[in-house]
């Protein structure tokens, strides 16, 4: 046989082995079982994969204290979603690394059929970056990266304004949001969709609020070079490792990047904005995608719950104390956190960024936090050290109304007199004073678009505005 011949057949055979390979590979990944944690004793084993956690009616026999609060939560958050008309909804409460409540509420889609559950996925903003920190912290600790690497010595490119901001901005800068920028540079430019790599060579010219390290400034653009030092440092990409370091290790299945990886979830909540009848489902923005650790993370309340427990420090296999502690500690003060919803001004006392995440001194006591927004969905993460209870709440809508969940289920942990931060009453009363059923057979305008056979659900925005009028006439500037 001919040479040629001889080579061209080990090519194929070769290009034949490899293709099976990767198709091999490909099947093991996708046929892994939700319900597959990492062998560990710390693993939680109240958590159902397949099921809502919804508290019971009466307490079992050595059920945590919370339990009941839990209960008295559930049904407040179904009151949320009836009188409010949210669209779809989800919460996790967690006391130690028992899971008391884990739940989808309404629907996916406005007038549509399909329920949320513990699986449906919900896009989380800013929640994201607490995996950046979360991720710097994992490479920190096998030796890959450190804290005071220079971000120039990895990406040489890189300009700040001068020479001596450039040289000093470090890896636990970007991540504490301490770059010294102005707050949210160059978001407006992200919005409208220029690429991310443009906004990084316009840094040599940005604002400056301060030199690298010295004040806080609130970013997306410039915390999201952590993605481009990681694949630097280790050649991999940055969602990868996300992926391999913590998605999988905690059983967060549902867990994805970018937009592609949200609309191909099996259940996945649609976002909504304020159309002329109500909530009006629009298409997800691309542009907060391009800044996979600022704002790419996809994921459901099953997820986020596995990602609570391990941040509470109850799967030390995956995240030791030492990290943990590292990642939590305040470096920034961040005092515009204390104003804007009511429960800030009454609660909070103290106000710092860390890496990743926000740590409020909430009526005395710490409280690790942290908030998402962009268009059509909102997020809250939040638990309390010294109680050992926390809570996550997703929704896909833009309602303010939702997000007093969190500091009415902080109040209870802490056992202060109830403050209604919902105002659930208020509410209903514009719910009911709304013509009910009201049908719009034409097209409903919505900010994302026209929306053919769109419906009122009885709702109007201008009643919604009248029942929580100083949350939803503040006006946000770039994403949380």
């Amino acid at each position: 046989m001919p040479a040629k011949t001889v080579i061209a057949s080990v090519l194929r055979t070769a290009l034949w082995a490899l293709a099976c390979a990767v198709a091999s590979a490909s099947a093991q990944v996708s046929t892994v079982a939700p319900q597959a944690f990492p062998p560990s004793s710390a693993a939680p084993t109240s958590v159902v994969p397949g099921d809502a956690i919804a508290p019971s009616p009466t307490p079992a026999p050595g059920e945590p204290s919370f339990s009941n609060d839990a209960r008295a939560m559930d049904v407040l958050a179904q009151q949320i979603v009836e009188r409010a008309h949210i669209p779809g909804m989800a919460m996790a409460i967690v006391q130690g690394d028992k899971v008391l409540l884990m739940k989808g509420y309404g629907v996916t889609q406005m007038y549509g059929r399909e329920p949320v559950t513990v699986h449906t996925v919900f896009r989380l903003a800013s929640l994201s970056k607490a995996f950046a920190g979360t991720l710097a912290a994992l490479l920190v600790q096998n030796g890959s990266l450190a804290w005071d690497m220079r971000v120039v010595d990895h990406l040489p490119a890189f300009l700040l304004p001068n020479t001596e901001y450039t040289r000093d901005l470090t890896v636990r800068d970007i991540l504490s949001q301490r770059a010294g920028l102005t707050r949210n540079t160059y978001d407006r430019d992200l919005e409208a969709d220029v690429p991310f790599e443009s906004l990084v060579d316009k840094l040599a010219q940005a604002p400056m609020a301060c030199a690298p390290g010295t004040c806080y400034g609130y970013q997306n653009v410039s915390f999201s070079l952590i993605a481009d030092v990681v694949f630097a440092v280790t050649g991999d990409f940055y969602t990868h490792l996300v992926e391999k370091n913590i998605f999988h290790p905690l059983g967060m299945y549902d867990s994805s990047y970018g937009r592609d990886g949200l609309e191909s979830s099996p259940s996945w909540a649609r976002p909504h904005v304020r159309g002329a009848g109500g909530w009006v489902p629009v298409r997800p923005r691309e542009a907060y995608y391009r800044v996979p650790p600022a704002a790419g993370v996809n994921t459901s309340i099953h997820d986020m719950t596995q990602w609570l427990l391990a941040q509470m420090g109850h799967r030390p296999d995956v995240l030791s104390p030492a990290l943990l502690t590292d990642i939590h500690t305040p470096l920034a003060e961040t005092v515009d956190q204390l104003h804007g919803a009511p429960w800030r001004r009454d609660r909070l006392t103290d106000a710092r960024y860390a890496t990743g995440w926000r740590i409020f001194t909430y009526a005395g006591h710490t409280m690790i936090f942290h908030g998402g927004a962009v268009q059509g969905y909102r997020t809250m993460i939040g638990f309390l050290p010294d109680k050992d209870i926390g809570t996550v709440v997703l929704w896909n809508s833009e309602s303010p109304v939702p997000s007093g969940l969190m500091p009415m289920i902080m109040d209870r942990a802490l056992g202060l007199p109830p403050v209604d931060w919902v105002g659930i009453d208020e509410v209903g009363h514009a719910a009911a004073a709304a013509p009910a059923a009201t049908r719009y057979h034409g097209r409903v305008r919505a900010s994302g678009g026209y929306k053919p056979g769109a419906r009122s659900g009885g709702y109007t925005a201008a009643a919604h505005r009248s029942a929580v009028k100083p949350a939803a006439k503040k006006k946000k500037k770039g994403k949380r």
